[in-house]
């Protein structure tokens, strides 16, 4: 396995820090342009005390209307491909790179990842899951701090300070290119044998 370091990470453990903590101090946030033109700011959801915390690039129009990560068709996608993992959406916690929408999805900017990603990072203390599912490139190059992209690194875990790191296809990306998918889904299932092996909490 590759050893990568997650951005401003540090070894000491868990921070005694909670999700409502975090979002409280992330507020209506105007930290960036993105806080002009979002609709609603896109925290993240599921399971504070998950072992899979699933990592996505950034809001889209759906997510920006309701407030909820990964609720239009990707999230209808990554639904079903969970249980190829023998997981329910209860059982993780999924969040973005990104809290706010970029106008009509382009791709984040260097500087929006930079101002935002604090949070995520706070997020991921605060979980601290036993595995990180990077879904797309930006997600992929903030946590493994890497230009490679996914299709390079996909398809092998890599060990990031205390976590174990799994570089996947974004759900979304599979509705225009079908060849990724079935890539994606042998991902999965490599993720469900993961958890099998490592039955514990550590």
């Amino acid at each position: 396995m590759a050893v990568m370091q997650i951005p401003g990470h540090d070894h000491q453990g868990p921070r005694e820090v909670s999700l409502e903590e975090i979002r409280a101090v992330l507020g209506d946030c105007h930290l960036c342009p993105l806080g002009e033109t979002r609709t609603e700011l896109v925290f993240g959801v599921g399971n504070p005390h998950a072992r899979v915390m699933f990592i996505g690039e950034a809001p889209g129009r759906n997510e920006d209307k309701q407030g909820e990560p990964f609720v239009g068709a990707a999230g209808q996608k990554l639904n079903g491909l969970l249980s190829l993992a023998g997981l329910e959406r209860e059982d993780i916690y999924i969040a973005n790179v990104l809290k706010c929408r970029p106008p009509s999805n382009r791709n984040p900017k260097v500087e929006e990842i930079q101002t935002c990603s604090p949070f995520l990072r706070e997020q991921i203390r605060s979980i601290w899951p036993d595995i990180i599912v990077c879904l797309g490139n930006f997600a992929t190059q903030f946590v493994l701090h890497t230009e490679q992209g996914v299709t390079k690194l996909r398809g092998s875990f890599y060990e990031v300070g205390h976590f174990t790191v799994m570089p996947t296809f974004h759900p979304a990306a599979t509705i225009y290119h079908s060849d990724w998918l079935p890539l994606l889904e042998a991902d999965m299932r490599m993720l469900g044998q993961w958890l099998a092996e490592h039955p514990t909490k550590g």
